[in-house]
């Protein structure tokens, strides 16, 4: 397919992919496939054992189950077009689409990333007020963390996506990566988009580092109180909280080396990319069920009522 002429207003992207080594690319098609399935069946078996047992019907789990949805809505938005990209020759997206995907991208990922400031806060009050816990993480406190995370995502792409439309858009009309996004789609623009580079720097990349930063900090005086104060349930504690700081940091390391420089090409672009938009959707649900002994134990009880269910059925 011919690049778009440089005078001519672009009406589709062409994806360059993650490589053009075909070899590689059934390879890559077999891994990202299996990584897609593994996050579907880990964060809805999540969301299935939550809503379904009753003993964790609880502000953490909660969380965790909103969690587990962001994480399939994410992996949905680019995943897809990955595998698709693989197994094609020539992959393409309207201009429409192209807008429209990057839409949601940022809006379910910057959600995402204010979520993870309220798992915080749920763990701080957990471990500085124990006995007023319930108390403070009641329903309307957690459903407004909830509210709140996917109004800052909103807001945060609907004011990307603001700053990027203002531009007429007339080619190269070569995307190389797998998916629409801000630092490839700006420089298709057709005018000086320097001043708002740095406006869109500020608003995903200056943030993200903010929010990595506070929740490093917030993580720290938690991990700090648990070792020198807390007494019961210690360990369960500094797993908790552990497995919230890798999450932390695999989401939001790759996301900063994006998004908070100028939108120039470097060779790890593309690794980092899946990093932030394929891997940390699968890592959630195995991270916070293989070191969950409560999760575990409530999947399991799923497990046999489902497999005992079948059994009435035959019979």
């Amino acid at each position: 397919m011919a690049q778009q002429n440089l005078t001519t207003t672009v009406t589709e992207f062409i994806f360059l992919g993650l490589t053009q080594n075909h070899q590689l690319k059934y390879f890559l098609f077999m891994v990202f496939f299996i990584v897609y399935m593994i996050t579907w069946v880990g964060n809805f078996t999540i969301i299935i054992t939550v809503i379904t047992d009753h003993r964790l019907h609880t502000p953490m789990y909660f969380l965790l189950a909103n969690l587990a949805f962001m994480d399939v809505s994410d992996s949905s938005v680019n995943a897809p077009n990955l595998l698709s990209g693989l197994l094609s020759q020539h992959k393409t997206i309207s201009f429409n689409e192209c807008i429209l995907q990057m839409f949601f991208f940022h809006f379910i990922g910057g959600a995402m990333a204010f979520f993870l400031v309220g798992m915080a806060i749920d763990r701080y009050v957990a471990i500085y007020k124990p006995l007023r816990y319930l108390i403070i993480m009641n329903r309307d406190m957690c459903v407004g963390l909830v509210v709140l995370a996917w109004v800052g995502g909103i807001v945060h792409s609907a004011v990307q996506m603001g700053l990027l439309l203002q531009f007429p858009f007339c080619g190269p009309n070569i995307l190389d990566n797998f998916y629409c996004d801000v630092p490839q789609v700006i420089k298709v623009a057709c005018a000086d988009t320097h001043v708002v580079e740095l406006q869109m720097v500020f608003n995903g990349g200056v943030l993200l580092i903010i929010l990595f930063i506070s929740l490093l900090i917030s993580y720290t005086i938690i991990l700090v109180k648990i070792r020198t104060h807390v007494t019961d349930g210690k360990r369960k504690a500094l797993s908790t909280c552990g497995t919230q700081i890798i999450v932390v940091c695999v989401l939001f390391i790759p996301s900063i080396f994006i998004y908070a420089r100028p939108f120039k090409k470097f060779t790890l672009d593309k690794v980092a990319s899946v990093f932030f938009t394929v891997i940390p959707q699968m890592l959630n649900p195995m991270i916070y069920t293989l070191r969950n002994a409560e999760m575990k134990k409530a999947i399991r009880r799923l497990m046999n009522r489902m497999f005992f269910s079948r059994r009435k059925l035959k019979t």
